[in-house]
């Protein structure tokens, strides 16, 4: 996750990597801000304002709305930047073990921060591993242990880690857990209960590192592709493709396997990587094919520091910020009712992360594990 030179190999940045990374971050501490909850508000039932609300919020169960595909993206996203920041350190003189330990140790300080977060909520320990860090923690590892391989290695590991999952939920035959697709009565909510002990909120399980494994192990490929010499729209025309593939083939398999994002059924895995491919695909060609970079910085200062963000986000940073503003809203807003005064607050919140982020930007402050 810590920001790294993405260097092509004309010693170019390739802007489009700081971009999607951005994006994906900006609209991850967006949540934060409470500004999407408010887009939900009946006030505005029926109207586009509505279904922008309602995309930007996980589907309850069987389908798909904008709003599940950010997890997969930042999975590979991080994959992508993978093959330029290794490739770095080996040619510089790093050993395969030196970068090896390094991984691992990231590895656990992501899973400590991602167990860590649900433990404060309640102020109490508890082992919870649905978080993007904790899963993070899982796919980060296994896509760095089978980056130098070959390609049809690392195709052939991420969709046997999509087949283990697909066979766990259909043949962990136990009483009272043996209905793949239903909530809370399949091998994922067995194993939170029965391993980990504890059930999560809303259907989540841990178990969903295993398949989302494809994400990032997808992103390495991504990243060795736009590392490649080849033509920039050949890059182009093969990304697109993959990513025309998995949502051809996502979709088709729902009416056997259902597109569940709470349990990352593989349909789901599948869809939601042909959408990463696609718009890697058109960032890198609207951004560094056709060079259109104005206002790309916007986004891109939220990627330098992700961690930071989503941590301070995620501890109450944001809870903080609207009560600095709480007092002064009012008398600007108040003619609008509380919608609008607390849809005024969320967008001063959701503000102010991104210029914290630009504040560490400026002054050069990069947090890294």
């Amino acid at each position: 996750m810590a920001h790294s030179n993405l260097l092509t190999t004309e010693n170019e940045r390739i802007l489009s990597i700081d971009f999607f990374r951005g994006i994906t971050m900006f609209l991850l501490i967006g949540e934060f801000s409470e500004l999407f909850g408010n887009l939900r508000d009946p006030y505005f039932k029926g109207t586009i304002v509505s279904f922008l609300g309602t995309q930007l919020d996980h589907h309850p169960w069987n389908g798909l709305h904008f709003w599940d595909l950010i997890q997969p993206f930042f999975m590979f996203i991080v994959g992508v930047a993978m093959p330029f920041s290794f490739t770095k350190r080996w040619n510089r003189g790093d050993s395969w073990g030196i970068t090896f330990r390094h991984t691992l140790q990231r590895s656990f300080l992501l899973l400590f921060l991602g167990w860590a977060l649900y433990c404060i909520g309640p102020g109490r320990l508890c082992l919870r591993l649905t978080n993007v860090l904790a899963q993070l923690s899982f796919t980060y590892l296994v896509a760095f242990l089978v980056m130098r391989k070959a390609v049809k290695w690392q195709l052939l590991v991420s969709f046997g880690m999509i087949l283990l999952s697909f066979l766990l939920y259909q043949f962990w035959n136990v009483p009272g857990f043996n209905q793949p697709y239903q909530p809370d009565h399949n091998f994922g909510t067995w194993f939170d209960v029965n391993i980990l002990g504890e059930m999560n909120g809303g259907h989540w399980v841990a178990v969903n590192a295993i398949p989302t494994t494809a994400h990032t192990i997808w992103g390495v490929i991504a990243g060795m592709i736009l590392m490649n010499d080849w033509a920039p729209m050949k890059k182009v025309r093969v990304l697109f493709l993959a990513g025309m593939v998995g949502l051809v083939v996502g979709f088709a398999l729902d009416p056997w396997v259902p597109i569940i994002k709470r349990i990352c059924t593989p349909s789901f895995v599948i869809v939601s990587g042909g959408w990463a491919f696609f718009a890697l695909a058109l960032s890198y060609y609207v951004i560094d094919v056709l060079k259109f970079t104005k206002g790309t910085w916007f986004f891109a200062v939220v990627g330098m520091n992700p961690l930071f963000i989503y941590l301070f986000a995620h501890i109450g940073g944001n809870e903080l910020i609207a009560k600095i503003f709480k007092p002064f809203v009012p008398p600007f807003f108040s003619w609008g009712g509380n919608l609008a005064i607390d849809m005024a607050t969320s967008i001063l919140v959701w503000f102010s992360l991104w210029y914290i982020c630009y504040f560490l930007y400026k002054r050069k402050i990069f947090i890294r594990v």
